[in-house]
């Protein structure tokens, strides 16, 4: 991410330059180190720099990853080779979603941060559109990917995981932040399978935190709801103020995830998980261990000043857990990571192809083919129905082989390789919007077109019902069509139908 301010394009260039006064990092100083502590400013030196790079000095290659205003997409540099995690984000969207802080916050805290468990800002760049945060490529992908592929992990694995997040975590709690976002999809790996924590965008700066932030963010409301649903703890849904106890809840979570494949308050919906995390509804499986269920027992204590690392001994009392028996806390990075499952065949999962990506489709394209006079500072939402919309909503949709079911100048918006749920059998689907508007799914396997659903502007007569964020419904008159979203963007599809009903 980079600086971004309150308005659209240019305007918020200006408007975040000139509260921080921007400045290229020092060239004094030893890089391999933690910066030391500053006190909060208005004047800020990046150690990552603001480069005045172009989205079309890269090549763009397959999705690491989705957010509400952002893509993660794997970029490498064509003059050096050198291989990045490009987090691309929409202007316009932050704006009107109020992110601004949080996008200024998560650039300014990541540029400080030096620990070998989480990951690195190399450089940030912007054009009108979108901001650009090129960071540390983790090829090992998501741990929710490993949990995924295999089912679920044994304690082992589960063990040298939970104990590098715990390494990672301490340090972040040690410069006084509270990252609020903990859970598998934001645990990378890197190619020998060492962990790395990942996207700062929800962290929370304590007031005695020694970090540079912005005036007054220490400051601000702390009960604001953030986060993952299926991680959030009782005392954030009871608008209780931050803590380090919250990151030690999701711990929990995850570490139960990482052992039976699925969170503990897993449910139909948010409203039902959040009344199971309330009432801690919390069931074991059999096979867990005596030392696992209490382990997981006691960071999911509804005391956050109970759970193991928010007491007076801190991180001690996780350390000596007889769970983490065997782990040698001085060499974790130096120790042999368990084995990485490497992904499905790829020629039928098509949604996690490795294909290019036109970078025509990405801010910084020459306006004019859009219709959009040079400069403009107009930026555009991941889903507003203009042609240029599929910038950000179909970075993984760029693909030759779903052009035969396009009519000439149609665009794709959004696309995502689904399950198709019926009450006898899951059958996999590549379901796709366009900007016409059209909605359609095909068979990826015979390549043919199964349905058009039949579009309406009329939410009556076509709706989209989210059970979950992994489980949505599309309503018809004549029929309702359930799916599910391994990569749990269910809302996503419910705001990119929606946006182009309403265009």
């Amino acid at each position: 991410m980079m600086a971004v301010g309150g308005g659209g394009g240019e305007e918020m260039e200006r408007d975040f330059e000139a509260k921080l006064r921007l400045q290229q990092p020092s060239t004094t100083g030893d890089a391999g180190h933690a910066r030391p502590a500053v006190q909060r400013t208005n004047s800020i030196v990046f150690r990552a720099p603001q480069e005045q790079f172009s989205i079309n000095d890269f090549e763009l290659g397959k999705i690491y990853g989705v957010g509400s205003y952002s893509k993660v997409v794997r970029a490498k540099k064509k003059d050096t080779g050198n291989v990045y995690a490009l987090k691309i984000m929409d202007k316009k969207f932050i704006a009107k979603e109020n992110k601004v802080s949080y996008v200024k916050l998560e650039r300014i805290v990541l540029d400080q941060l030096d620990h070998p468990g989480i990951i690195r800002l190399c450089f940030t760049f912007q054009d009108t559109y979108s901001l650009y945060m090129a960071l540390e490529c983790c090829e090992g992908g998501e741990l929710f990917d490993q949990i995924t592929r295999k089912g679920h992990l044994s304690e082992d694995e589960a063990r040298f995981y939970a104990a590098e997040v715990i390494d990672a975590m301490e340090y972040i709690h040690g410069v006084g932040l509270i990252h609020r976002d903990i859970k598998p999809e934001n645990l990378l790996l890197t190619t020998d399978g060492h962990i790395k924590i990942a996207d700062f965008g929800s962290v929370k700066p304590t007031k005695d935190s020694p970090i540079t932030v912005l005036p007054n963010s220490a400051n601000e409301k702390t009960c604001t709801f953030v986060g993952t649903a299926a991680y959030v703890p009782p005392e954030v849904l009871n608008s209780s103020p931050a803590t380090f106890g919250n990151d030690l809840w999701a711990l929990g979570c995850t570490l139960y995830q990482m052992l039976s494949g699925s969170s503990p308050f897993k449910d139909a919906s948010e409203w039902l998980i959040f009344q199971r995390i309330i009432a801690r509804d919390l069931k074991f499986p059999e096979y867990f261990s005596h030392e696992a269920r209490d382990l997981i027992d006691k960071l999911l204590d509804t005391d956050p000043s109970k759970r193991p690392g928010a007491g007076p001994d801190g991180y001690a009392s996780l350390r000596k857990h007889p769970f983490f028996k065997g782990i040698d806390w001085k060499n974790l990075r130096k120790a042999s990571a368990p084995k990485l499952a490497l992904e499905k065949d790829t020629s039928v999962d098509y949604d996690s192809q490795d294909t290019s990506w036109n970078p025509i489709h990405v801010g910084g394209a020459p306006s004019h083919q859009q219709g959009i006079p040079d400069g403009s500072p107009v930026a555009t939402s991941s889903f507003e129905p203009q042609s240029h919309i599929s910038r950000l909503a179909s970075i993984d949709s760029f693909d030759s082989k779903w052009q035969e079911f396009l009519e000439p100048g149609e665009t794709i918006v959004m696309i995502s390789n689904l399950k198709k749920v019926q009450k006898l059998t899951n059958k996999k689907v590549q379901l796709i919007l366009t900007d016409k508007p059209k909605l359609l799914y095909v068979d990826p396997s015979k390549m043919t077109a199964n349905v058009n659903i039949i579009w309406s502007d009329n939410a009556g007569d076509l709706s989209v019902q989210v059970a979950s964020s992994s489980h949505f419904k599309i309503c018809t008159p004549k029929k309702v069509i359930s799916f599910e979203d391994a990569k749990q963007r269910a809302w996503q599809w419910k705001k990119a139908i929606e946006g182009l009903q309403h265009c």
